[in-house]
């Protein structure tokens, strides 16, 4: 089991409640990039995949009363609800395997496990951008909320865990306006420019392929237009999107159809589609040096799963860089904000306790509900007493004493009992409950 696993289903103390939330995930500090890439669900896909999973443990007669799915190319994470959600994992955990191809047992080595307050740090931290592999990166709080608004779309959200990603919501703005966490953002987009000047020097003579028309291209596209390079073009397979996309820079917008035909026009190339299968393979590349004469080809393939084939970064002419190259190059840079990191921390940790309090409070609920019909039930119990007693005609003094002093021998027979019958430790927590509930400022009978 790796660093990152917690499994603490088994280790939970005899007679401790069951933990309403349960996590389950890998991640780029878990899981390598072709591993995530069996894994990873494209947000169209989102919310049958939940249902798939609903439906999965429905089966099983194991039910979740709130459901979430989480799929970046960094993570795909899961997140559950419910009165006993740890309980699931068994059926979760093999449900979860099959999706990536895999038993149980291989998925152990590379996911991690999180319970009760400990799926609210998680979540908070990834809100915020602290377990991002470029430190406080902001996409991830817009991925987050996606996830969160297709499952209470689709009916799986839950009260849990709707105050679970409320809250972590709020935890995110509060570390976003109260640390420097996003004061110097390091991005995968700017290290790709790096990275492109530190091959080309300037790109004032590069044509330019993006492949895709999502976000993290926009967000490359505009910081690659920002160097003037000399053309640019956009492939994607929805054309319209493209043309759209393209116009903002000036650029070109391409069909995929036929595009390893182009590939040779083209010296940057920037791939992030949600496409299952590679959409430039080797045979196309080895075609397009040829055709180039040998001039190297940068390529940027920022899908999980890939859209270039990793046996194109073998060739001595290309330039090949992943996800998790770009990550690891943004890190460098990233020092300058770990000072910030403590602070937020902080107000993570903040979040977490009032998180706690709040799972606390909801679980003990039906307690008070208990304790409200018991209360209820003596008093009528004494009241129909009472009323029998008057319509004898005995004096309502009289009346009023007895109910009175049955009321308050009922209220408190079960702390005297307790206290006559224990000893040690568990006359001394006797001791400690009565006096909070009879005797302190606030309790019965004291103002």
């Amino acid at each position: 089991m790796n660093a990152p696993d917690r499994a603490v289903t088994a280790g939970r103390p005899a007679g401790a409640a069951s933990a309403s939330l349960l996590a389950i995930g890998l991640n780029h500090t878990s899981a390598p990039l072709d591993l995530r890439g069996r894994y990873a669900v494209p947000v169209d896909r989102l919310a049958p995949t939940l249902q798939g999973l609903r439906e999965h443990l429905l089966a099983r007669g194991a039910p979740a009363a709130g459901l979430t799915l989480l799929s970046t190319c960094n993570r795909t994470e899961l997140y559950l609800g419910g009165s006993d959600a740890a309980s699931l994992l068994p059926p979760v955990e093999a449900w979860f395997a099959a999706q990536g191809g895999a038993g149980p047992e291989d998925l152990r080595q590379h996911r991690y496990v999180r319970e009760g307050a400990e799926v609210a740090r998680h979540a908070f931290r990834v809100a915020a951008g602290l377990d991002s592999a470029v430190l406080g990166e902001p996409q991830i709080l817009g991925q987050l909320k996606t996830a969160v608004r297709t499952a209470e779309t689709a009916g799986l959200l839950g009260g849990t865990l709707q105050q679970l990603f409320q809250r972590s919501f709020a935890v995110a703005k509060a570390v976003r306006s109260g640390t420097e966490i996003g004061a110097h953002p390091v991005s995968l987009a700017a290290a790709a420019v790096r990275i492109a000047l530190q091959l080309f020097g300037d790109l004032g003579q590069q044509r330019v392929l993006f492949i895709g028309a999502g976000e993290m291209i926009e967000l490359v596209a505009t910081h690659l237009a920002a160097r003037a390079p000399a053309s640019i073009a956009v492939a994607n397979r929805s054309l319209d999107r493209a043309e759209a996309l393209a116009s903002r820079f000036g650029g070109e917008a391409l069909p995929l159809v036929g595009l390893d035909g182009r590939l040779s026009g083209f010296d940057l190339i920037v791939s992030c589609t949600a496409s299952s299968l590679p959409l430039v393979g080797l045979g196309a590349v080895q075609r397009a040096l040829r055709q180039r004469r040998r001039r190297p080809m940068l390529m940027f393939d920022l899908a999980v799963p890939r859209d270039i084939e990793a046996e194109v970064g073998a060739l001595d002419d290309v330039y090949l860089y992943t996800v998790d190259d770009l990550a690891a190059r943004a890190a460098e840079g990233g020092e300058r904000r770990q000072a910030a990191v403590q602070a937020a921390e902080t107000l993570v940790e903040a979040g977490v306790d009032h998180f706690r309090q709040w799972l606390a409070q909801r679980d003990s609920v039906p307690l008070v509900q208990s304790l409200l019909a018991r209360g209820d039930a003596w008093r009528e119990q004494e009241l129909q007493r009472a009323r029998r007693a008057l319509a004898r005609g005995t004096p309502i003094d009289e009346v009023l004493e007895m109910l009175s002093g049955t009321l308050t021998r009922k209220l408190l027979h079960g702390a005297l009992a307790g206290l006559h019958r224990s000893q040690g430790d568990e006359h001394h927590a006797w001791a400690d409950a009565a006096q909070r509930c009879f005797l302190q400022p606030g309790g019965h009978g004291v103002d």
